[in-house]
């Protein structure tokens, strides 16, 4: 399969350039942990990614662009499961914090607004919100 392949669909497109996001976080300290695999995997099946797909965005991550979805609470619910990266190894790393805000404005938040955004995204994984409260956080906190 040739890198092209992997863009067949729009859909697929964006899948693979979330997926892409989460690992780079996952690869930023180069040691993915048992944690961050887990999240990996159950994020690449989530996103209908395959095996050979997988393999080839893990080499190399940043091949492939963020391209965010149209839809407001989608790319909230991306920056959910990018903020459950950064904790699945248990520590979190100024550098994830630092990607985590690049992709956040990838993903159309406002780029002002991205440090206070990912703040409160982070505070609110700490906490154990579920996707439904993170939205409705994420909406009050990047209110225009």
């Amino acid at each position: 399969m040739s890198i092209s392949d992997l863009y067949s669909s729009g859909k697929h497109k964006q899948e693979i350039g979330h997926f892409a996001s989460v690992v780079k976080i996952a690869k930023i300290d180069d040691i993915i942990s048992a944690g961050e695999q887990l999240l990996l995997d159950r994020a690449a099946k989530k996103l209908n990614i395959s095996s050979e797909e997988y393999q080839i965005i893990l080499k190399n991550p940043e091949k492939f662009p963020v391209n965010p979805p149209v839809s407001y609470d989608e790319r909230i619910e991306r920056l959910f499961r990018l903020t459950r990266m950064i904790f699945a190894d248990e520590v979190i790393d100024k550098e994830e914090v630092g990607i985590l805000r690049k992709i956040a404005v990838a993903l159309n938040f406002p780029a002002d607004n991205a440090e206070k955004v990912c703040d409160e995204a982070i505070h609110l994984v700490l906490n154990d919100n579920d996707l439904d409260d993170f939205t409705t956080a994420i909406k009050k906190v990047n209110a225009v």
